[in-house]
C-alpha cells in the first residue's frame, strides 16, 4: 500500500521549541518527529511514502536523502508551489499514488494504529474512506467522532470540551477514485470539504484502535512526545 504524509505543516504554535522547521522536522531525541513515522511504516508491507510538503520542503529532501539507507520504501515529494490545504495536497499527492487504496497520515501525528486490522476493516466495510478513531476522555482539544449503530461515522463534531469520546487520530484510508475531488477547488480542507460530507452520506467507516497516540502541535504535547518515544520500541 503507498502512504501519503501530509507533511507541509509549519509548526507556528512550537515556535517557542521549533523555529524555521516544518512541524514534521521537529527534533524528537536528536531525531525529526518524521523519523518517528518512518520506523512505524517500517513495520508493514509499504512500497511507497509520498510527503505531501510545501514551504521549506528543501530541509525534510535534505533528511531523507542523508537517511535513505534506514528505510526500505520509495519515497516521493508532492510539492505544492502555492498552499492548496489538506485536500489539495492529498489531490496532489494521490496522482503519484499506484495501489489501490492509500493510506493518508498527519505529519505531526503518531496514532500507533494495527494497520493490518484497519486495512481488513477497510475492505470489508465497503466503503471508500476508513477513519482510525482514538478514545479520550477529558479534551477540549479536538472535535469528537459520532458513530452509528454500525461502527460508521456519522458526523465529526466542532471542537468542544467532551468529558468522553472519539476523536479523528489523523490516520485514514482511502479507495483511490479520481471523481472523489471532482468539483473541488484548487484549495480546499479534506477535513471540511471530503470527510464531513462523506459521513453526512455515510460513506466512512470507523476503526477504534488504542494505540499510543501523540500530536505535537503544542509545545505541551511536543515535551510528551519527546519523553514518550525516547526509549519507544517498535
Amino acid at each position: 500500500m503507498d502512504v501519503i504524509i501530509l507533511a507541509g505543516g509549519l509548526g507556528t504554535r512550537l515556535r517557542s521549541v521549533v523555529s524555521d522547521l516544518p512541524k514534521c522536522l521537529a527534533p524528537v531525541n536528536d531525531r525529526p518527529f518524521l523519523y518517528y513515522l518512518f520506523q512505524y511504516l517500517k513495520g508493514y508491507n509499504i512500497d511507497r511514502v509520498i510527503l505531501s510538503v510545501g514551504y521549506l520542503h528543501e530541509q525534510v529532501q535534505e533528511w531523507v536523502s542523508s537517511a535513505r539507507s534506514l528505510f526500505p520504501f520509495e519515497v516521493l515529494y508532492a510539492v505544492e508551489k502555492t498552499p492548496l490545504g489538506t485536500g489539495g495536497g492529498v489531490r496532489l499527492a494521490m496522482s503519484y499514488a499506484d495501489t489501490d487504496n492509500v493510506l493518508i497520515l498527519n505529519g505531526d501525528t503518531f496514532f500507533y494504529v494495527d494497520l493490518l486490522k484497519m486495512s481488513r476493516s477497510h475492505l470489508s466495510s465497503g466503503k471508500p474512506v476508513t477513519v482510525a478513531l482514538k478514545y479520550l476522555e477529558n479534551f477540549d482539544r479536538y472535535g469528537s467522532v459520532e458513530l452509528d449503530g454500525n461502527g460508521m461515522v456519522a458526523a465529526f463534531q466542532e471542537k468542544h470540551y467532551c468529558d468522553k469520546g472519539f476523536i479523528n487520530g489523523g490516520v485514514c484510508m482511502i479507495k483511490r477514485e479520481p471523481e472523489m475531488f471532482d468539483g473541488m477547488p484548487d484549495k480546499f480542507s479534506f477535513e471540511t470539504m471530503l470527510l464531513e460530507p462523506y459521513a453526512a452520506s455515510l460513506r466512512v467507516n470507523g476503526f477504534v484502535d488504542d494505540g499510543y497516540f501523540i500530536d505535537i502541535g503544542i509545545p505541551e504535547d511536543y515535551e510528551k512526545a519527546c519523553m514518550d518515544l525516547k526509549d519507544y520500541k517498535f
